[in-house]
């Protein structure tokens, strides 16, 4: 109820006891209105009530307790079916109970991750064999967890446990566990527990799959700040894993997450809960040959396409990375019209995958011969001096943010960076700004990306890996990885040192490229020219021309040979 001008005037000069009805009718008005309307509905049924003759006046109050008693038990069962819908108390918990037979998911099918699928054959033959391990004085096992990379194969690796074990299996996500009502989360926790016994006690054991367990595993947190429903949850778990639970049945419980261990809380990760680790990682070259195979095996794919190739150029790539690429290939193909997967179609699916879609934007020969030289300073760079990679692709199409790019591989897996190689990545960054100089004698602003990477690489090879001149030791981390920490921690001295010898490692690589693209400036003209006239170039085509001038990789020479 809005006030206008004369009516707040009135209002002001009313004496004290009419203001206070005034506002209180504004503030109430709606309740007023409310119990005005129910006193007439009941003054109208009284009324109604006495114009009837008194034996019908007489039937109608007779079924009036009735009425209300139906109303209130009508009531009641209303407010349950709301409690139990927001509490979780009736509804019963999305769990996909499986017998372990009809999975059909044999260690057979597991392909790519050898070196885990062999410790889950031992998972499995403790789970057929518990009671034998418990006559002799043994414990069962409890849990199993998985740890790895996502899209290696974990959940696939559990399905095997319980095919060949023939057991049951439980597949839950630990985000189903967690809820914003206290308790709901640990009720569910000890339901699929007692479901899952009554199921040991049938088929002799059990397995209960959680899915991405870092959600209800977390490290616990105390105090004000924690999370009481996560606490409860993860308290339950570990309860009912190994806690004062007085039964025989064979429950393992088998955990998967991508998040390191040292996420999880300690409790969950002793001995008589999570027994067994077993880390999925990224399959081996000989292992992505299996999964090309796997998966090219149920589409249509010419049969001669070189999968030792397709292994080697997708270096830390997971088996679902792999299906990936092939199924993209297969849209590549049906778009160009074609009934058959080929070589240059999964070749375009990995590039399409990391860089995205090809984009071809109208440019003037200046800036397409600018961007072909850059592009060539980074692949004739990257070919003759870099100790681990090769180059895969090289185009001067536009993709995202980038007009062109130069694609490398690593040759083989490699978890540790060496000085040389890091060198050499800086090498082969400033290796288009450094194309630019010599042959047009000016720089564009399309090297900043790559000054950035080089001066990161530089800066922690410095200041972080000991690799510098003089300092040794990780004075970044010492000093705090941002900014402010690192300029008002160290020294002034001990910084202009440290950013000398970051600039020293620069120039020195940039004279090195330098001194190597005008040594080889018949190469970077033969390859700008390609590039402009193909506008990419694919690994054969750049292994040919590097031929033409003598400087062919002699392990590379026969790549079928080396499968």
């Amino acid at each position: 109820m809005g006030l206008g001008t004369g009516w707040r005037s009135f209002v002001k000069n009313s004496p004290y006891w009419v203001r206070r009805t005034l506002f209180f009718l504004e503030d109430n008005w709606v309740k007023i209105a409310i119990a005005f309307f129910v006193i007439g509905m009941a003054g109208v049924s009284v009324w109604a009530l006495s114009q009837m003759e008194s034996f019908y006046r007489l039937q109608q109050l007779s079924f009036m307790p009735l009425w209300f008693l139906i109303i209130i038990i009508s009531s009641i069962i209303s407010a349950l079916i709301y409690v139990s819908l927001m509490f979780g108390l009736m509804s019963r918990q999305k769990k996909k109970k499986i017998i372990g037979e009809l999975i059909n998911v044999h260690f057979k099918d597991v392909i790519g991750i050898d070196e885990a699928k062999e410790e889950a054959r031992e998972m499995v033959q403790l789970l057929k064999d518990h009671r034998r391990v418990q006559q002799i004085g043994g414990k069962a096992i409890r849990g199993l967890l998985m740890q790895g990379p996502p899209g290696c194969g974990k959940t696939y690796l559990a399905k095997a446990i319980a095919t060949e074990a023939k057991v049951p299996f439980i597949s839950m996500a630990a985000s189903d566990f967690v809820e914003i009502f206290v308790g709901v989360g640990s009720s569910r926790v000890r339901r699929i527990f007692r479901d899952a016994r009554r199921l040991a006690q049938i088929h002799g054991a059990a397995i209960i799959f959680i899915d991405e367990v870092d959600a209800i595993g977390r490290n616990r947190t105390f105090g004000w700040g924690g999370s009481i429903e996560t606490n409860s949850t993860l308290n339950s778990l570990l309860v009912e894993m190994d806690g004062i639970q007085d039964t025989d049945a064979n429950v393992v419980v088998i955990g998967a997450t991508n998040a390191p261990e040292s996420s999880l809380d300690v409790a969950l990760l002793r001995p008589g809960r999570f027994d067994r680790k077993i880390y999925v990682d990224r399959p081996n070259l000989e292992g992505r040959k299996e999964v090309f195979e796997y998966y090219l095996s149920k589409v249509k794919a010419e049969p001669d396409i070189d999968v030792g190739r397709l292994a080697r150029w997708s270096v830390y790539k997971s088996p679902a990375d792999i299906e990936n690429i092939v199924k993209e290939g297969a849209l590549i193909a049906t778009r160009n019209g074609r009934d058959v997967i080929a070589y240059k179609d999964l070749s375009e699916a990995m590039d399409r995958i990391e860089l995205g879609v090809k984009h071809r934007k109208s440019m003037t020969e200046g800036e397409r011969k600018l961007i072909a030289y850059h592009e060539g300073g980074h692949l004739v760079t990257t070919y003759l001096i870099h100790p681990t990679d090769d180059v895969f692709k090289a185009s001067i199409i536009a993709r995202r943010d980038s007009l062109g790019m130069v694609q490398p591989r690593a040759r083989e897996e490699l978890h540790t960076h060496s000085r040389e190689r890091l060198l050499a990545d800086i090498k082969v960054s400033l290796a288009g700004y450094v194309a630019e100089k010599v042959v047009f004698g000016v720089t564009s602003d399309g090297v900043a990306s790559d000054f950035r990477h080089a001066f990161s690489i530089a800066r922690a090879m410095v200041g972080r890996l000991g690799m510098g001149g003089r300092y040794i030791g990780d004075w970044m981390s010492a000093a705090g990885q941002d900014g402010v920490a690192w300029a008002v921690m160290i020294s002034e001295d001990t910084k202009r040192e440290l950013d000398q010898e970051t600039n020293k490692i620069l120039t020195d690589c940039a004279a090195e490229v330098e001194k190597l693209l005008k040594t080889e400036r018949k190469i970077l003209d033969r390859f700008a020219q390609e590039l402009l006239k193909k506008e990419e170039l694919e690994y054969d085509e750049i292994e040919a021309i590097f031929a033409e001038f003598g400087q062919s990789r002699k392990q590379l020479a026969d790549p079928k040979a080396a499968d």
